[in-house]
């Protein structure tokens, strides 16, 4: 198994941050040509996502988690900025973790497909993603 963490800068607002070209990159750093990509944000506030992006999709999918998960006092969650606490149920919606398949040295994603960070804790503006091919 090939692995590897790098650092994605997210910011101090919401984001749906677009990591394919490092995924890429990692992919194409590594020996095996096939097998599976491995992608990973050991954060409690964070998850990942397999999306299209710049079409709106990543704007519509903040405006959903706005709505299902507010950011008021209605947590039981409390440390941090206020409405803190919804950041950390995010990963029960946006999972942490994600395999894509490798193929040919590529990822295996649909046409309008990309790996993407969510990220809707403002408090962290810096975030970890580990990325781990095992190759088959």
């Amino acid at each position: 198994m090939y692995s590897e963490e790098i650092e994605v800068r997210t910011g101090a607002r919401e984001t749906v941050r677009d990591i394919t070209g490092e995924c890429t990159r990692f992919v194409q750093g590594a020996d095996a040509p096939d097998g599976l990509l491995h992608v990973f944000v050991p954060h409690a506030t964070a998850g990942v996502a397999i999306i299209e992006t710049g079409a709106g999709s990543d704007d519509d999918l903040l405006a959903q988690l706005r709505e299902l998960l507010p950011a008021d006092g209605r947590w039981s969650h409390r440390h941090g900025s206020p409405g803190h606490g919804r950041d950390h149920v995010l990963p029960a919606l946006v999972a942490p973790s994600m395999s894509v398949p490798v193929l040919g040295g590529r990822l295996a994603l649909g046409t309008w497909q990309s790996v993407c960070l969510v990220d809707t804790n403002g408090d962290n503006p810096s975030r970890k993603v580990r990325l781990s091919l095992l190759g088959g």
